[in-house]
Formats: structure tokens, C-alpha cells, sequence
């Protein structure tokens, strides 16, 4: 039976707390700020992606979600498959040269590559992120590549600047570097999610839609345009990445909460300073802000804090202590559309409601339901879902029964 040359790999999403916005160099996916991020739970939010390489395949082909896509459309993902490919290429010269009389030349042969993610794409849920850490995890496993995690991440930077941070687990910060070849511009981890697994996070789906501002056009725009722009990638967030990092060892959730809200504020009012300006947020967006300040208000202290992407969406972070109380809070103020299952608007993964039919209606903190009784309900459906999540791994090599490719090599759960 012939050898099959494949890997499978899961890889996570992460959410920014200190934001990447703007590019020095928009070939290479080079920085003008680093940034810093929490890579969150697979078991909630993941991409899994298999790769084969095979001397029978006649071209590369690429299936997302099940349909098929143009590989060559995009010249991100041909540069991040040519450069590992090239990695490939030199380990087999270096092991031919070793003796090695056996070595696969997978650099020369064909690939097909399946992905699919477990949540929607370009939904500001940063699914360019964990698709392109699991294409280059995958690329790293099957071609057996000797690079380091950091080392391997500027490959995913080149598909995705956010999928650098990918690469890790816990928390990470992609450092923006200085050299015009890029070379230092890569992600390290700052603490395992093993140093902090307390931290838990919600994820409050405002929109699902496809942005109708990509990522890539924004943060040009702002560069070219924004007065605000270079006052806080020279001098804001080398601050906050400092201070972001002790907060983070020091397990000091009032510090980094603060850090969190401030950098979220600062980053889409640089969007706003763009010309013509950018607004990600909505209304719902900006009532989900005021009620996480309403709410710590009346806790009395910071429990809570929310960052925004470029989308609509809400990140709450806070502590698994204090995650009840929240989502009591919120599952109260933004009830479901009828149309939505209870199981598919809120999960419950952490088994806060003992029964399904108290999401929304059981609030056990008197001041946090008095809190609630103020504020009101929202429309329904205002919010489409609520993921709760928690600090997690970075990318798993999976084993051969969870490929998502059948013995032929094609995708197994393909659509027209």
C-alpha cells in the first residue's frame, strides 16, 4: 500500500487586546505596531485543515467549507505555500547531503489543502487568523520542518498578520520589528494558557455579514489619512504593550481589563480619524460597551472588559468567578430571536443555567438583576448568539481518522 503523505491539523482563533492596525511594508505583512493577543479555546472556535501532497495530483487545489476555490486568486496564500515549500526544499537537500537516500520530494509534488472553520468566515471573528495558522501548522507537520514556532509564524504572518499569533497558545504578541526583510517580525509566546486559565471570555455576535470594510483597505486608508494613526503606533502602544505584558504575569485582571477597553476605544477612534472614516461598531456594538462599564459600576470594580475588531462583534473578558453574573446579565438584556435554537444562541458550555429555559430569565445577584431591570431588553435577535469561551492551545496535529480528505484526496464533506 502506497505511503500517504498527509497532516491535519486544528488551529485556534485569537483576539487582539493591545490591536494590529496598519502595515510599513503591505508586501510582506510588516507591522507598524505590535500587538498582543489571547489565543482562545479550540473547543469552541477552530479551524481544521488537512493538507496531502501527491505525485498523482496534476495542481494544488484549495476547498474551504466545502466548495472549491481558486488557489491562485490569492497571491497570500500561493506566497505562504511557495515559502514553506521552499523551507521543504532545502531540508531535503540538507538530509540528501546527510546520507538520507529516502526522502520524499514533497516540495516538487502537487497538494490539495481542505479547511473548514466551526464558526463564520470574515464575520470579525478572525477567521483569516486561525485559517491560515492551521494551512502553515499543517505545511509544518507534513513537510516535517525543523523551524521553530516563532520562526514558522512569519510564514502565517504572510498569509494573515493576525495568524502569526495563532501559532501560540495562552498569550501572544506578534513584535512588529524593525528589518525591511521582515526577518524579526514574528510572534512569541508571553505565558501558556496554563499561566492564567481562569480567564474566560464571551463573544456576543452582533453580525454574522461579511464586513463591508475589509481589514486590508481600512487600516491603508488609515495609515494614508489619519493624524491620530502615528501618535499611537510611535508612542501609545509601546506603552501598552509593556504594561499589557506585566498585567498578564502578574495575573492582574483590573490592570488588564483597563488596558484592554482603552486600546479597543483608541483603535476604532483612529478608524473614525481615517478619511473617509471607517465605523465598525454599530448601535449595538457601543449599548454593549456602556453596559459592561454599567455593569462594573455596579460591581464596584472592574470585572469586565470588552475589545472590538474590526466588526461589530463584542469580546467580554473576565474572570471564570464573574462569567455567571455576566451572562445572566446579557442572555437578560439581549434575548433570542424565536427563530434561533436556545442550543445554537448559547451553548452553555461552562453549565452556568441548570436548565436551558433559564438562559435569559434567571438572574441570581439581586444588584445585578436590578441592574438589568434598568437597562431593558433589547430587540430580539439584536444579538444573533453568544460564544462562551476560555485562554487556550495553539495548533494540534490531529490524528489521521479526522482528515477531511477521503482516500482519493478529495474533500469529504464537498458542496457545489
Amino acid at each position: 500500500m502506497a505511503v500517504v503523505h498527509e497532516a491535519t491539523v486544528s488551529s485556534p482563533v485569537n483576539i487582539a487586546v493591545i490591536k494590529y492596525w496598519g502595515k510599513r511594508d503591505s508586501a510582506l505583512i510588516l507591522p507598524t505596531n505590535s500587538s498582543l493577543s489571547v489565543t482562545l479555546s479550540q473547543d469552541h472556535l477552530s479551524t481544521r485543515t488537512t493538507i496531502r501532497a501527491s505525485p498523482d495530483f496534476a495542481k494544488d487545489r484549495l476547498w474551504l467549507n466545502g466548495v472549491e476555490e481558486d488557489i491562485g486568486a490569492s497571491k497570500r496564500l500561493v506566497n505562504s505555500i511557495g515559502t514553506a515549500r521552499k523551507l521543504r526544499h532545502a531540508l531535503e537537500q540538507k538530509l540528501r547531503e546527510e546520507g538520507s537516500d529516502s526522502v520524499a520530494p514533497l516540495s516538487q509534488w502537487r497538494i490539495h489543502v481542505c479547511s473548514e472553520n466551526n464558526f463564520p468566515t470574515a464575520a470579525g471573528l478572525a477567521s483569516s487568523a486561525s485559517g491560515y495558522a492551521a494551512l502553515v501548522s499543517a505545511l509544518g507537520s507534513l513537510f516535517e520542518l525543523r523551524e521553530s514556532t516563532s520562526e514558522l509564524s512569519r510564514v502565517a504572518r504572510m498569509g494573515s498578520g493576525s495568524a502569526c499569533r495563532s501559532m501560540f497558545g495562552g498569550f501572544v504578541a506578534w513584535q512588529a520589528g524593525e528589518a525591511a526583510d521582515g526577518h524579526d517580525s514574528m510572534a512569541v509566546q508571553v505565558a501558556d494558557r496554563e499561566h492564567w486559565p481562569e480567564l474566560q471570555a464571551l463573544i456576543l455576535v452582533v453580525s454574522d455579514k461579511k464586513k463591508s470594510v475589509s481589514s486590508t483597505a481600512g487600516m491603508q486608508t488609515t495609515v494614508e489619512t489619519s493624524e491620530l494613526f502615528a501618535e499611537r503606533a510611535n508612542s501609545v502602544v509601546p506603552r501598552r504593550m509593556a504594561a499589557m505584558e506585566k498585567a498578564i504575569k502578574e495575573r492582574d485582571f483590573g490592570a488588564f481589563a483597563e488596558i484592554t477597553m482603552r486600546d479597543s476605544n483608541q483603535f476604532h477612534a483612529v478608524c473614525l480619524d481615517t478619511f473617509p472614516p471607517i465605523s465598525y461598531m454599530n448601535d449595538t456594538s457601543r449599548a454593549i460597551a456602556g453596559l459592561v462599564h454599567a455593569f462594573n459600576a455596579k460591581r464596584g470594580k472592574v470585572v469586565a472588559a470588552y475589545t472590538y475588531d474590526a466588526g461589530p462583534n463584542a469580546v467580554i473578558y473576565a474572570m471564570k468567578e464573574d462569567m455567571r453574573d455576566l451572562v445572566e446579565f446579557f442572555t437578560h438584556c439581549f434575548p433570542r430571536d424565536e427563530a434561533t435554537l436556545q442550543e445554537a444562541f448559547y451553548p452553555d458550555p461552562f453549565g452556568i443555567f441548570q436548565e436551558a429555559e433559564q438562559v435569559g430569565q434567571r438572574i441570581t445577584r439581586p444588584e445585578i438583576k436590578e441592574l438589568a431591570q434598568a437597562a431593558g431588553q433589547f430587540p430580539a435577535g439584536s444579538v444573533r448568539r453568544i460564544i462562551h469561551t476560555e485562554v487556550g492551545d495553539g495548533p494540534r496535529v490531529l490524528q489521521a481518522s479526522q482528515s477531511l480528505l477521503n482516500e482519493a484526496g478529495m474533500p469529504k464533506h464537498a458542496r457545489e
